[in-house]
C-alpha cells in the first residue's frame, strides 16, 4: 500500500462511480466551471522537496483549454485539451508530455464526464465514495467554507473538496488530497499524495487564464 496514488488510482473507478441521471435536464443558470469555447488555463506544476520542506517548481506546464462542443447522447459536452509540457524527465506524478483530451459538462453543480461520473461537485456535501478497494475505500467530500486562495495568477475564493482513504480499520490514513474551484474560473489548485504520507508530492496552482 506504500506507493498507492489517490488521484491515480481514482481513474480505476471512473466506469464504477454512479452515474448521474443523463436524462435531466442540464442547469444552465450558471457557468461556475467557465464551461466556454475559448477559455483557457496554464497551470505549474510543484514538487514537495524533503530538505528545503518547501516546493519547488518542476518545470512541467500544462496548458489547458477548451477546444470545441461536442453532442453526446442528447447532452452537450466541452472538449478539453490539455498540453503538457516540461516532463522529459518524467517525474512522478506530473502529467506525461503531449495531448489528452476529455468531454465534461455541468449538471446540477456537478462536472461531469461523457460516462456521468462526478469529477467535482460544487453542491453535494456528502462523503462520496469514488473506489472500494482491499486496502481501503477513496472517498471525496466538499467542504462547506470557502477559502481564499493565493496562488500565481491571483487571489481567488474557492470552494474545495478532500480526497483520502478509509482504511478497513475504519481510519482516515494520512494521505490528503486537496482541490479547490473558483465560481466562474474553473480549477484553481489540486494536489497528489501518497496513501501513506501527510504531505502532497505534487502540487499544480494556477499561473494564467483566460477566460471569454
Amino acid at each position: 500500500m506504500k506507493r498507492i496514488l489517490i488521484t491515480v488510482c481514482l481513474f480505476a473507478c471512473f466506469f464504477s462511480c454512479s452515474n448521474d441521471d443523463m436524462t435531466t435536464p442540464e442547469a444552465q443558470d450558471s457557468n461556475f466551471y467557465a464551461l466556454t469555447v475559448g477559455n483557457s488555463w496554464v497551470y505549474k506544476n510543484y514538487r514537495y522537496d524533503q530538505n528545503s520542506e518547501t516546493y519547488e517548481d518542476t518545470g512541467v506546464i500544462d496548458s489547458v483549454s477548451i477546444i470545441s462542443k461536442e453532442d453526446i447522447e442528447g447532452n452537450t459536452y466541452f472538449k478539453f485539451r490539455r498540453l503538457t509540457t516540461g516532463n522529459e524527465d518524467q517525474i512522478t506524478f506530473c502529467n506525461p508530455n503531449g495531448e489528452h483530451f476529455e468531454n465534461l459538462r455541468e449538471w446540477e453543480g456537478n462536472l461531469v464526464w461523457s460516462d456521468g461520473t462526478v469529477k467535482f461537485t460544487n453542491t453535494d456535501y456528502s462523503l462520496r465514495t469514488l473506489n472500494e478497494n482491499d486496502w481501503g475505500n477513496i472517498v471525496e467530500q466538499l467542504l462547506e467554507n470557502t477559502t481564499i486562495l493565493n496562488v500565481e495568477a491571483e487571489d481567488f475564493a474557492c470552494v474545495n473538496s478532500e480526497r483520502y482513504v478509509i482504511l478497513p480499520d475504519g481510519e482516515q490514513a494520512p494521505g490528503l488530497d486537496r482541490f479547490y474551484y473558483a465560481d466562474g474560473i474553473g480549477l484553481i489548485y489540486d494536489s497528489t499524495s501518497f496513501v501513506s504520507s501527510g504531505i502532497p508530492v505534487i502540487v499544480r496552482r494556477l499561473d494564467s487564464y483566460d477566460i471569454q
